[in-house]
């Protein structure tokens, strides 16, 4: 099926405002292939797929689908030539059923709608690609991973023959992404051609046949992925090099983003001195949004100079434990001492007025204020403090000044400070947020999934502003579903399953594997039990 080209796209151009997204692009997809698409965030590759799938016009160049030229004015459009998308934020209704997500829109049965037979029509869909899933569940039911194998039926079911996937791996544990590797080979034996985007060089690798490398809106590199390498990839995404790239993925050395005024030194140097216990979580308990037990006796220390990860797969209480330990989610039961001060009863103000950082993971949604421009998405914590303010009214050379000064620190790439932040790209945003949330010099972090979705470059920026935070003597709690991302730098590791602890494991000795059977429900104490009493 090597010779079968069912999408072509020929010289694509896509200008915004003062960007050109995508410069005469060429990308072919062969029938029975992934390929693989690589870039960092604004390089333009979200762009050429929205493209494809309707979401965009094209100011110039032409796409063909098996060999015929096509306009594509919408999803609608795209659909119907047998295109599919699974976008990274899923679009699905959360209080509907899986069946009913996925016959959402379609003419079922004319009139009259028999539920039972669209479920068994969607359970067949979903057999035949090995997609586990229960088609009456309530989608807001549903962990993460499961939404994802949602979105991916619903394409299949419509008969998508070209499928999008917007980084399938990122909320999996790593027998999850293994099993997302043979649903895929099983897809491309079918003839299906698959578009996989992702930041992870290791994934490219297993899953991929061939790879494209688009930076600044160009197509720098596009092939076989059997001949290339990853240090290859990486300096073609980013234009530099990341050294020590490692089997996993790759090491990190501060000083490799640009950040300004940092010294280049190695991921694991830390100060040597008293640790001094920051954050504290005794026996907490605490509800979901449906009113039933989330976290279920959580206990978990953080000194300064230090960094905790929490492992596990979405939906097994990580959400809750943030928002509770944040004051943005009643606690039942146990309590939380903030800096040596009992906080279980703080409230998000008491969180700001105590200089605590909070990354969420969601920075359309909670993190900022798409619409406003960086100046008052800057100060919406501060804006009360001096100098953003005086006498009650907003200081605004002062903030402008202030956020100049967070973009040139951060290597935030946006044209100028009144900008609405809804422009930036997806790494840019995030850098945004840290400088804001980091800018009173925080004692304690919590950072919610800091960089889902991210590429490779704006992922290693993210790194190295924490690593410089622990060391400068910040206790950081990281929730991440990347296992490479907390082996490069968390001191520990806990693993949550089902709202319970799983155990810990220090640097050094956790591996994949072993976390790997934790996120399913395997305790420490069960895999290793000589050890118990250490971890």
């Amino acid at each position: 099926m090597e010779n079968i080209i069912p999408v072509q796209m020929i010289g694509i151009t896509k200008r915004f405002p003062g960007v050109l997204a995508n410069d005469a692009i060429d990308l072919n997809l062969y029938a029975g292939e992934v390929h693989g698409l690589l870039g960092e965030n604004g390089a333009g590759k979200t762009t050429l797929m929205n493209i494809l799938f309707g979401l965009h016009q094209p100011d110039q160049g032409e796409i063909r689908v098996f060999n015929q030229p096509v306009l594509i004015h919408s999803p609608g459009d795209a659909i119907a030539l047998s295109i599919g998308m699974v976008h990274q934020h899923f679009r699905l209704v959360q209080p509907f059923t899986v069946v009913e997500n996925i016959i959402l829109g379609l003419e079922e049965g004319g009139p009259f709608l028999d539920m039972k037979s669209s479920a068994k029509k969607v359970m067949d869909v979903a057999d035949q690609y090995g997609l586990k899933i229960d088609p009456y569940a309530c989608v807001q039911e549903l962990s993460v991973g499961e939404q994802q194998r949602v979105e991916i039926l619903n394409s299949l079911y419509r008969g998508a023959n070209i499928l999008i996937l917007d980084e399938p791996t990122s909320v999996l544990t790593p027998q999850e992404a293994d099993d997302l590797g043979v649903i895929l080979k099983g897809m491309t034996s079918q003839g299906k051609a698959i578009v996989f985007i992702s930041h992870k060089l290791d994934e490219i690798f297993k899953v991929t046949n061939r790879v494209t490398v688009v930076r600044s809106g160009k197509v720098v590199f596009s092939g076989k992925t059997e001949d290339t390498d990853r240090r290859k990839l990486a300096h073609d995404m980013i234009g530099r090099e990341i050294t020590k790239l490692k089997s996993s993925e790759y090491t990190f050395v501060l000083g490799a983003t640009g950040l300004k005024g940092k010294a280049t030194e190695t991921v694991r140097v830390k100060p040597v001195g008293e640790k001094t216990e920051q954050l504290c979580v005794k026996n907490l308990c605490v509800n979901d949004d449906r009113g039933l037990a989330a976290v279920r006796g959580i206990n978990l220390t953080i000194h300064s100079n230090e960094i905790l990860g929490i492992a596990g797969v979405d939906g097994n209480g990580q959400r809750e434990l943030v928002e509770a330990i944040t004051g943005l989610r009643p606690i039942n039961s146990g309590e939380v001492w903030t800096c040596r001060e009992e906080s279980t009863r703080w409230s998000p103000h008491d969180y700001i007025q105590h200089n605590i950082a909070y990354i969420t993971d969601d920075r359309h949604g909670e993190g900022l204020v798409l619409g406003l421009n960086l100046c008052e998405n800057a100060v919406l914590k501060y804006f009360e403090r001096a100098p953003y303010s005086k006498h009650g009214l907003l200081n605004e050379p002062a903030i402008e000044q202030y956020v100049e000064s967070l973009i040139k620190t951060y290597d935030v790439r946006a044209a100028n400070t009144g900008v609405n932040a809804g422009t930036l790209s997806g790494g840019n945003q995030q850098k945004f947020i840290l400088g804001r949330e980091l800018t009173c010099r925080p004692p304690v972090i919590i950072a919610n999934k800091p960089t889902r979705g991210l590429d490779i470059g704006a992922a290693a920026n993210i790194h190295e502003i924490l690593v410089n935070e622990r060391a400068r003597g910040a206790a950081i709690l990281l929730v991440s579903a990347d296992l490479d991302e907390l082996f490069a730098l968390c001191d520990r590791i806990m693993v949550i399953f089902n709202g319970q602890s799983m155990g810990e494991m220090p640097e050094g000795i956790a591996d994949a594997e072993t976390i790997g059977l934790m996120m399913t429900g395997t305790p420490i104490s069960v895999l290793r039990p000589a050890q118990e009493d250490v971890l």
